[in-house]
């Protein structure tokens, strides 16, 4: 049932940069799909019935602390990008006035004309 609720939250990402017009709201998109990312290898890591990665004496079946320690890595490079892409907005909007992206392709052909 998880499996699905990933999905769907991938989904409603990539509706979100394909649809939206706004940039920051593609902004969004683009942290909900690392989101669903993250969390599907996260869940993904972590097996029912295991316990744990702490060496205790008589434990044999752990979870593998790597897909974990990888999702921390993908956490802080989704924040760097977001971070970036928000910065790029914002000098966007300065240029433009506007974070609609079909204004935006009107004035840049306006401008070439």
């Amino acid at each position: 049932m998880a499996g699905y609720l990933i999905i769907a939250l991938f989904l409603l990402g990539i509706w979100g940069l394909i649809y939206k017009h706004n940039l920051i709201k593609k902004v969004i998109a683009l942290n909900i799909i690392n989101s669903a990312i993250v969390i599907l290898f996260v869940y993904q890591g972590s097996l029912s019935g295991q316990l744990a990665p702490i060496l205790v004496v008589g434990v044999n079946d752990i979870v593998d602390p790597l897909p974990q320690a990888l999702m921390l890595t993908a956490i802080v490079v989704g924040v760097c990008l977001t971070a970036l892409a928000l910065v790029l907005v914002y000098k966007i909007y300065q240029e433009y006035h506007t974070c609609d992206i079909r204004k935006i392709e009107m004035m840049i052909q306006h401008d070439d004309e």
